[in-house]
């Protein structure tokens, strides 16, 4: 797979060509609504033609490989597919292998050069008797490189049809599932969440589901109700219990807490909590897991930051879900949701209170949209990153690429006069991101948040990820 910027007087046509790739190979793997107009800076991701294919309609599992001359079986194995009937319109498959006919003068040690690979890599594919001899002609099975195995966890607030089809459809690019939310009540018990249906699809696709729960409450983060339990241990009792309860009807694997602006003074308070709920969860065989704010020291203040702590939440739950995301908020200037610069500070930070390979990067599924010149108590709007690239084409702006933050944005004027100013995620930014996680010897990535288009996502984590299945 590649990605594309999109330069000025480029069309679909010209590009598929450069790249030797159907065109509607493209339009397929970048859900291009209007495959004619294109935005100047626009990402495209471009399939590698017979290293990958893009389902399209009609298409099985069976008659594609027979086509390109693959096992279903390594199909299915290579892309992670649960149930080999069920596959989707716009899904990328990678071939386990190409062929590879060897020219006159070519050795195994140059093949393996070639393609990146090993030549044990090239021999364990193929019944070579004598590694010094290939003969001109001979054709031989090139194994795709490796890719390393991560964690990835996507959050999803939506419960209804069209969101069990997305979880379906996503399956193979996600180890868990977590639908939002429950939250604490006063009492210890749980709020009430119609989630069977996407506990279910996500069961079907081999993704494990978490229970969030938060202490979100008529609007807001509430600090008095977390107060509330947390310092009170026959009341933590009684809530776990009910976790306990409520994950073993609902076919949950463990429990995400996401409790935010906890007060300050209850941070041991907050440990010792989750220290108590580890100590009953995880002999039943359930995951405990946390949220947390992106911070950059250990004493980092604030309402938002200051009780939680990375490293005893590093020693104590099974990971922790770093949020490296909101800095362009939608009551804030413009800005990156996601800027790497920002993202880099927190996990230089991370690595030294948590064990990397307890740490999932926070991912943004989303961008935003200001009306500028910006105003003090305005807010942006939420958009999907194909919402962003429809609205540069529909108002002929050009995207730019920030090097310094690793994200696209483009300015325009509505029809009313209005500037605006977009920041969104594409496949380069994305990119950027699983290149930090890599870097960092990270656990994993989570997403927030299922809902918004963002079909590039999809390729490029499966172009650089195996994913762990749990």
């Amino acid at each position: 797979m590649r990605i594309h910027a999109v330069q000025r007087g480029d069309t679909l046509w010209s590009i598929a060509s450069r790249y030797g790739t159907p065109m509607n190979q493209v339009i397929l793997a970048n859900e291009l609504d209007r495959p004619d107009a294109l935005a100047t800076g626009q990402s495209l991701v471009i399939p590698e033609w017979n290293k990958e294919y893009v389902i399209q309609p009609g298409d099985t599992l069976w008659a594609i490989a027979a086509r390109f001359g693959v096992t279903v079986a390594d199909l299915v194995q290579t892309n992670q597919i649960a149930d080999p009937s069920v596959i989707f319109v716009g899904q990328m498959l990678k071939f386990p292998y190409l062929s590879h006919t060897v020219v006159p003068g070519e050795t195994l040690w140059m093949i393996a050069q070639r393609y990146s690979i090993s030549v044990q890599d090239i021999l364990q594919a193929n019944p070579i008797p004598n590694p010094a001899l290939v003969y001109p002609g001979q054709v031989l099975r090139v194994p795709a490189p490796a890719r390393p195995t991560i964690d990835v966890n996507a959050y999803t607030v939506n419960m209804d049809e069209a969101a069990r089809q997305e979880v379906l459809r996503l399956s193979p690019y996600l180890t868990y599932l977590t639908p939002f939310m429950y939250s604490i009540r006063q009492d210890g018990g749980l709020t009430t969440l119609n989630d069977a249906a996407l506990n279910n699809a996500a069961i079907a696709g081999r993704v494990a589901p978490l229970l969030v729960l938060t202490n979100f409450a008529d609007g807001i983060f509430d600090s008095e109700i977390t107060a509330a339990v947390l310092r009170n241990p026959q009341l933590q009792e009684t809530l776990i219990t009910n976790l306990l309860n409520t994950m073993e009807s609902k076919n949950y694997t463990g429990v995400n807490f996401d409790l935010e602006y906890i007060y300050p003074e209850d941070r041991e308070n907050y440990n010792a909590f989750l220290r108590r709920t580890v100590a009953r969860l995880r002999p039943a065989g359930y995951t405990v897991s946390t949220a947390v704010a992106p911070k950059v020291n250990a004493d980092q203040g604030g309402l938002l930051y200051a009780a939680h702590d990375y490293e005893a939440h590093g020693q104590i739950v099974d990971f922790v879900i770093v949020m490296t995301y909101e800095w362009g908020w939608a009551g804030g200037e413009p800005w990156a949701v996601a800027p790497i610069t920002e993202v880099r500070r927190v996990l230089d930070y991370a690595v030294t209170a948590i064990p990397p390979n307890k740490i999932m990067m926070g991912i943004p599924l989303y961008g935003r949209d200001w009306n500028i010149p910006w105003e003090e108590e305005t807010f942006a709007a939420t958009i999907s990153p194909a919402d962003a690239v429809r609205l540069a084409v529909r108002y002929g702006a050009n995207i730019q690429y920030d090097e310094q933050y690793q994200a696209p944005f483009f300015r325009y004027t509505d029809e009313s006069g209005q500037q605006h100013e977009v920041w969104f995620e594409d496949a380069r930014s994305i990119q950027s991101k699983f290149d930090t996680a890599k870097e960092y010897g990270l656990m994993g990535v989570s997403y927030w948040v299922l809902g918004n288009p963002f079909p590039q996502n999809w390729h490029v984590q499966q172009n650089n990820f195996m994913v762990r299945k749990r």
